[in-house]
Parts: C-alpha cells; sequence; structure tokens
C-alpha cells in the first residue's frame, strides 16, 4: 500500500488557499502517480490532481508544487483546523480505499473568511446563490467532500469560509428500478461524496453572520433570507380563537395586501420589482374591533412583539421629545435590518388614536409646530432615504379625513381597510364568541344556543362591542335573578345561573346601538295613531312602500330622494316616520330643527353630514330631513336663508354612497314647495310626492271613527258641516278638544263647529 510521511507545512502562496487542495513535491506526485499506474489504481478524478486520505478519514485533491519540499505537505488554516493539524505535525497520506459515490445534493452554510473587516461594515451586501452555485462548482467539481469540511473560496472579489453542512449521495443499487419506474433519482445521506455537475447545491447563511444577505433560488429553507416560503403565520393560530369575529373579508383584504408578499422568498420579490407594505390604516366606527384586531394580530404573526403606543402618549413638553419617541419606535428594527438585512423578522408598530398625532400638516395653530414635525419624523421613517423594509405600521382611527393625506399615499399607509358593522354572519359569530366560556360551562340553556340566530337578527347595526355589552346586559339579568335582595348576605345559589332566552330580550331593550334606527323617536311622531282613511291614502302609501323596496332590493338605485309636500296638518312627519319604521331598515336617523336650536350655520351642517357620512357605513339607511324650510331658516321677509345649510343639503342629496352594497334613502317633508322652489331644494329631490288634505266626507268620518272613537251619527253630522278641506292633524285636534267637559265622550254637532272655528278653520 502506498503512504507517504509528511509534516505539516505553510502554503507557499495566499493564492493556492482558495482551491481546497493539498501540496505536495514534485518527486512525491511522481512516485504516486508511477504506484497508482504499477498497481492499475483508477483515480477517483481525471487530470493531475488525484484525491488521497489525510491521516485516514479527511479526503483531499492533491497537486504538485516546485515550492513544496519532499517531507513537506503544504496545507491551508481551514483544512489545518478540519484535520485538528499543527505546523510540523506528522501525517500520513494514503490513496482513496473505495468507490467514491456522486453527490446529488451538497448543503453548505456561508460566512466571510475575515470576521473583523466583516464587522466595519453598517449594511449587508447580497450574496446571489445561483452564482455562488457556479462558483462552488467551478472551483471543487471533482473533488471528494466531507461533512464539516470548511474551505476557502473567492466569490467575486468576497472572500468567503464555505463548510459542509449536510451530503446527499445518489443510491446506486436503487437508482436504475426506482428511474424506471418514478423518473426520480433515489438519495442516501452520506459523510463522504464527490461534487459532479449534477448534484444540487444549496446554501444557507451561517449564524451570527451579519455582512451579507443570500438571495436566489438556491437556498435551504428555514434559512431566512428567502429560500423557500417564510411561515410568516403561526401553523395553529385561529381567530375565533382569538376573540375576533365578523371580519372575514377584512382578514382577507388584510392578508392579500399586507402579507403575501411576505411569504414569498425575497429574490423572488426582487424579481417582481416590488416592496412589502410597510403600513397600512384601519379605520371605521367605534367599537367595531380596529384596536381587537391590531392587538391580536401579533398573536397570529411568526413576528417580534409588536409594540403598542397611543397616539397622545407620543407627544412631549420639551422640545424635539415628540420626535424623539417616534424614533425609539423604530430603533430595534433598525438596528436588526442593518445585521440580517431580508433575514431580519417582521417589526410590527401599533399606533392607535392615530389621528392624534397626524393632523394635516398646517392645520395646528399652537404655535409650537410640534404635530407637523411628528408627521415629518413618521413619513421619513416609513418611506425616507434609508426606509426600512422590516416594519409594518398599523395605524387605527375613526377620523380618517384629519390625517394627513402624505401619509395616506402608497408606500406609507397604503393599505386602508375599513372597519365597519358586522352583517348577520358576523354578528352571530360575535355571539358565538362572547357566549363560548358559558356554552361550556353549561351555563346557557339549550334554546338560547338555538335561537341566536335569531338574535342576530335583532342586533341590526350593533358594534362588536355592543354585540358584547348586550352579552353583559343579559348577564346581569341572571346574575340578579339568582341574587335574594331582601337578603344580601345570604350566598346566591350557583346552581340556578343559567343564562335565559329571555334576558336577551330584555336586554335588547337596554342596549341601544349607536348606529341602530332610533325607533322610539320616530313612534312619537305617530303616538296618537295611524288611520288609513280612504283609497286615495292607501295609493299614496303603496307608492312610499314601492320606492323603499326598491332601494332594498335594486342594486341600480344607492341613492333615492323623496319629498313630502303638502299643506300644514296633513301629517306629513307622521307618513315619513311610519314609512321609516316599517321600513325595518338598520339605520334611520331623523334631522330636524329642533335638534339645532342655537347652533351656527357651521355646527348645522356638520351635524347633518355627520348623519349623512354614518349612513354611509350601514348597508340601509333612511335619513329623515323634517320641515326643510326650517332647517335652512327660511322666512319669506327678504327672503333670508342659511346658505351654508342649503349648499350642504343640495350637496348630500345628490351625493350617492361611496361603498358599493350601501343603499340611502332621504325623505323630506316641506309645508312650502314653492317658496323653495326657487332654492333649487324641490328640484334636488327625485321624486316629489303631495300629501293632499281631507276634502271628502267618507275621509272624515273614517279619521273621527277610527280616531277620535265617535258614532257613525255624530261622525256623518261633523262630515256634513264641514264644508272645505281640512288636515287631518287638526280635525283631530279639534275632536279631542271638542270632548272636553263631556263624560259620555258624546260630541254635539254644534260644539264640535264651534271649535272648529275657534282654532281659525
Amino acid at each position: 500500500m502506498f503512504k507517504l510521511k509528511l509534516q505539516v507545512a505553510n502554503l507557499p502562496s495566499n493564492r493556492l488557499a482558495l482551491t481546497n487542495k493539498i501540496y505536495i513535491s514534485p518527486n512525491n506526485m511522481t512516485q504516486m502517480i508511477q504506484f497508482f499506474a504499477q498497481h492499475q489504481v483508477e483515480p477517483v478524478c481525471g487530470g493531475t490532481a488525484h484525491l488521497i486520505i489525510l491521516n485516514g478519514h479527511h479526503p483531499y485533491a492533491v497537486e504538485a508544487n516546485s515550492g513544496i519540499t519532499d517531507e513537506q505537505v503544504a496545507l491551508n488554516g481551514l483544512q489545518r483546523r478540519f484535520a485538528k493539524l499543527s505546523l510540523a505535525a506528522a501525517v500520513t497520506l494514503t490513496p482513496l480505499p473505495r468507490p467514491v459515490a456522486s453527490l446529488a445534493l451538497l448543503e453548505m452554510t456561508v460566512d466571510t473568511l475575515s470576521k473583523a473587516a466583516a464587522a466595519k461594515g453598517s449594511r449587508p451586501h447580497d450574496l446571489d446563490t445561483e452564482r455562488l452555485a457556479q462558483t462552488v462548482l467551478l472551483v471543487l467539481e471533482e473533488q471528494v467532500l466531507a461533512t464539516g469540511q470548511s474551505m476557502a473560496i473567492d466569490f467575486e472579489g468576497t472572500k468567503l469560509e464555505i463548510t459542509v453542512h449536510k451530503l446527499a449521495a445518489i443510491d446506486p443499487q436503487q437508482r436504475r428500478k426506482s428511474k424506471e419506474n418514478t423518473g426520480e433519482i433515489p438519495t442516501l445521506d452520506t459523510n463522504m461524496g464527490q461534487l459532479v455537475s449534477s448534484t444540487q447545491i444549496r446554501f444557507k447563511r451561517a449564524e451570527g453572520t451579519t455582512a451579507f444577505v443570500l438571495t436566489g433560488e438556491f437556498i435551504v429553507e428555514g434559512a431566512g433570507g428567502g429560500g423557500g416560503a417564510n411561515s410568516i403565520f403561526v401553523n395553529d393560530f385561529d381567530f375565533e380563537k382569538l376573540g375576533i369575529g365578523g371580519l372575514d373579508a377584512e382578514f382577507n383584504q388584510i392578508f392579500r395586501r399586507a402579507f403575501a408578499s411576505r411569504i414569498w422568498p425575497a429574490h423572488i420579490i426582487k424579481q417582481m420589482g416590488i416592496n412589502h407594505v410597510r403600513g397600512m390604516l384601519l379605520y371605521g366606527p367605534p367599537g367595531c374591533g380596529k384596536t381587537l384586531i391590531a392587538r391580536q394580530i401579533g398573536k397570529a404573526l411568526n413576528a417580534r412583539e409588536p409594540k403598542i403606543v397611543n397616539g397622545p402618549e407620543v407627544l412631549n413638553k420639551f422640545v424635539g421629545g415628540s420626535e424623539e419617541k417616534i424614533r425609539e419606535l423604530f430603533v430595534e428594527a433598525e438596528k436588526e435590518q442593518n445585521e440580517m438585512g431580508d433575514q431580519s423578522m417582521l417589526h410590527i408598530i401599533i399606533m392607535d388614536e392615530m389621528d392624534a398625532i397626524c393632523k394635516q400638516r398646517g392645520t395646528v395653530k399652537d404655535g409650537t409646530g410640534v404635530s407637523d414635525s411628528v408627521v415629518n419624523q413618521l413619513l421619513s421613517k416609513i418611506d425616507g432615504v434609508d426606509s426600512l423594509n422590516n416594519i409594518l405600521l398599523i395605524g387605527m382611527t375613526n377620523r380618517k379625513d384629519m390625517i394627513d393625506d402624505a401619509l395616506l399615499r402608497p408606500g406609507r399607509l397604503e393599505v386602508h381597510v375599513e372597519i365597519g358593522l358586522p352583517d348577520l354572519q358576523g354578528r352571530l359569530q360575535i355571539l358565538g364568541i362572547h357566549t363560548r366560556n358559558m356554552r361550556e360551562a353549561k351555563r346557557i340553556t339549550p334554546e338560547v344556543l338555538d335561537r341566536l340566530p335569531e338574535i342576530a337578527e335583532k342586533c341590526k347595526n350593533f358594534s362588536g362591542a355592543e354585540i358584547e355589552g348586550l352579552v353583559k346586559a343579559a348577564s346581569s339579568y341572571a346574575l340578579t335573578r339568582c341574587v335574594d335582595v331582601k337578603d344580601l348576605k345570604k350566598a346566591p345559589d350557583t346552581k340556578k345561573l343559567i343564562l335565559q332566552y329571555e334576558d336577551f330580550e330584555r336586554a335588547l331593550g337596554d342596549v341601544e346601538p349607536k348606529f341602530g334606527a332610533k325607533s322610539q323617536e320616530l313612534k312619537a311622531c305617530y303616538r296618537n295613531g295611524f288611520v288609513p282613511y280612504g283609497d286615495s291614502f292607501d295609493l299614496f302609501m303603496g307608492t312610499l312602500e314601492r320606492l323603499v323596496n326598491q332601494v332594498r332590493t335594486s342594486s341600480k338605485t344607492p341613492l333615492m330622494t323623496v319629498l313630502l309636500a303638502g299643506h300644514a296638518n296633513t301629517g306629513k312627519t307622521a307618513i315619513a316616520a311610519k314609512i321609516a319604521v316599517d321600513s325595518g331598515f338598520p339605520f334611520v336617523r331623523m334631522v330636524s330643527a329642533d335638534e339645532m336650536i342655537g347652533y351656527s350655520e357651521t355646527s348645522k351642517s356638520q351635524m347633518i353630514h355627520k348623519a349623512f357620512m354614518d349612513s354611509y357605513k350601514s348597508s340601509l339607511s333612511i335619513i329623515f330631513l323634517d320641515d326643510i324650510e326650517r332647517l335652512i331658516e327660511y322666512v319669506p321677509i327678504g327672503p333670508r336663508f342659511s346658505n351654508t345649510v342649503l349648499q350642504t343639503l343640495l350637496v348630500l342629496l345628490k351625493k350617492v354612497p361611496p361603498d358599493d352594497g350601501r343603499r340611502l334613502l332621504v325623505i323630506g317633508t316641506t309645508s312650502v314647495p314653492h317658496l323653495l322652489e326657487d332654492l333649487g331644494l324641490t328640484s334636488a329631490f327625485g321624486i316629489q310626492q303631495s300629501v293632499p288634505l281631507l276634502d271628502q266626507p267618507s275621509q272624515i268620518m273614517e279619521v273621527l271613527r277610527v280616531a277620535a272613537h265617535m258614532g257613525e251619527k255624530e261622525s256623518k253630522s261633523i262630515a256634513k258641516a264641514i264644508a272645505k278641506p281640512i288636515g287631518i292633524k287638526q280635525l283631530l285636534m279639534v275632536a279631542e278638544m271638542a270632548k272636553q267637559g263631556n263624560p259620555k265622550a258624546r260630541v254635539d254637532v254644534n260644539v264640535f263647529m264651534e271649535c272648529l272655528h275657534t282654532v281659525g278653520y
């Protein structure tokens, strides 16, 4: 057996350290070649470099060099470290004793060769793994590699240390059979193998390395920076377990816009030429789950612990203090991106009540300019010259209109997600979340669980917080039922504490939604009853009901405006209120002048505008503008009116709800349509309906019989005595006046006519 006993020496040239070969003298090389020829030993690889074993188990290619004496073998520092050899140590070189399998897979870790030089760099640079694999194959092809072996390589001017992490060789026994059946080449793990042109080479970055970032195709999954898919979401998260319900569509939008790009490898995103989304804004009515989403979203992500800050907390009394607090939010993300580059984990910053610190620049007149400086500082951090790519800023507000426009453009808070009122399915989900513990503890009757869809149907326009309040209110009835109020010292009976359906029915009367229909307020407009007094009235009401159904069902009618015009006391307000209540629309608002007594023109316009803005948040809405002439402060002397309120109405009556699927019906009433015609108000309504006076005896008789409870004889006499048309409200008031002092409630015709004369008829 051929053996060479030599001493370890340094390489004669630093250039040779980048070949992963060991070097012996030309005489020793000649002896080895002659031995191979005499004993007909096939070299493991062709050419002049033959693979041998160093001290029995470390394979290297060998080459002759005239700078080496016959007693020496030259190794570089990495080779000596791998073989645990010092300079002048005695080693034995022998031919490779067995055939070596070709490698199917080679996984290597990559590090910088000079750690001191790498520490000086502030930002990591990219290493393209595709070109790196070509360089490794060019330098090391046909060499035999062993697990744990380290070597130096020059890659495009950067000196790297690459270490063999894992080897998988082609299984020669199963190769033919498997290839014929499946077309795949079977592999088996090995500690040694020969690098060939077909070997798949994959890389991962060594731990603690911050000088570069691996990009490209050939990266080991899980190494970060982009080989396989990054697992940004935890495996077993469930939004219902996190207490979030009714927001499936919103989460789909958030995932598509904010997180889909972060699942893909970094090099694919670079090939697409796009950047990750750095910010999104959650806006919508109070109590719909904006803060809950932001607070819980960190639990569903493999990311750093979210930083949560309330907008007012950023403000500081010292000069520059507010801006410093903004910078502190990004310090950790900035440091990690400088060290890790694209392999940095996601840093989430949650900013609640964002409108408090990010108002439109130039609108705050406090003389300090702090608000503008905070906005500028935030802009520079999100999308400045040295913008970060590993952050996601989540802002929340219910006043999106107050936030500076520069923050809302693409590249900054570019994803705008409206967290609106939950639909029927969403309300059912939220009810299920808030009754889950009761259900598991059997503190709720099966009837309630079966009728949860019915409860959800009754919770129209309830926000998530209001549904939670409903469950609390229902629970309070159950808790009180088990307490002896007369003897509070007595321990409550815990066995009887079970939530019943009746508790929810009572709680529905306690909790009133902010954006719900004000049914009690509207029913007060016809508290004395509602009388269908004839065929003409039935036809009139049927027309209004058809208009309501058109708004409810037609996708081509997002906005319908109807003006009810008629003389005073004809019941216009009662008709509009009745239509609104019977419609069943979840959002109904009555805008009347009595709510705005003493308000300035600007305040009135803002109230009207707010009513319309709130209506856009509901799927079906009705706005009732009562006595329009009073709203605009119209008086015929002059004439005088509020042009500010008038222009507000003219604009809003033509404004279609901005969101698809939202429909609005506006009903207005007026007693002087001819006076409003010159102002353009009557023509601003799409449909005008005239509310008539009672002009037929049969109509008067029906009203007196139903509403005033008069007999046929009295009502017929009074109807004959009334010679001209009369308003229904005036007729009912006179009938009630004529009853006074008559215990039997029988009304004399003469007394009725006298009362009618008293009211100025």
